[in-house]
């Protein structure tokens, strides 16, 4: 059986919008608190560049509640937005440059929010390495193709200006990634012998 290894820090040390589109069709990995392992294939994210992005957090520069997003790639900047909801991050890039890419859907739960409540993931979370010693990591998943990914504007960035619609959401279709998964999968298995 094939072992399939956590996506290592050095995939994260690249331009957040590179990450965001190379984590479509990875999984994104939980142990709860039971011991139980769960995996869901990251179908929808957004990138934020850094500083200079006007839709970023540390665009005012940093704060204690953006400091993790000046820290090494690979860091989880998990966040409470309006009070109630926490959005799942990973930071990028080198230290310094504060970028991060936001884990809008994954599997069957779409939308930030809905996810981290589905999930478990909260506050705990911020500020560890995407590793599996700390429960929650990514693993390779696999290739999706340039015709199955949609790029469009961030979803609630209005305040950006110019930055507002800039395509750094990435999205693909869970089902159709799916679809082709299995496809794969069958034309991987060899043919049947047939008796002359």
């Amino acid at each position: 059986m094939k072992v399939i290894r956590p996506l290592p820090r050095r995939f994260f040390d690249r331009p957040a919008d590179q990450v965001a589109r190379d984590l479509l069709g990875s999984r994104l990995v939980v142990r709860g608190a039971d011991g139980r392992v769960s995996r869901h294939m990251v179908c929808e994210t957004e990138a934020y560049l850094g500083a200079h992005d006007l839709a970023c957090h540390a665009a005012r520069g940093m704060t204690p509640r953006n400091a993790v997003m000046f820290g090494p790639a690979g860091i989880w900047y998990v966040y409470l937005c309006y009070g109630m909801h926490w959005m799942l991050n990973v930071v990028t890039g080198p230290p310094g440059v504060p970028a991060a890419v936001l884990i809008r859907g994954v599997g069957g739960h779409q939308g930030p929010g809905r996810l981290t409540r589905a999930l478990g993931i909260d506050a705990r979370h911020g500020g560890l390495p995407a590793a599996r010693e700390t429960g929650l990591w990514f693993e390779a998943g696999q290739d999706v193709p340039p015709r199955l990914v949609a790029r469009t504007p961030r979803i609630g960035v209005g305040y950006a200006g110019a930055w507002a619609e800039k395509p750094l959401r990435f999205v693909v279709d869970p089902e159709t990634l799916v679809s082709v998964e299995d496809v794969g999968r069958r034309s991987r298995r060899r043919p049947r012998r047939t008796e002359a």
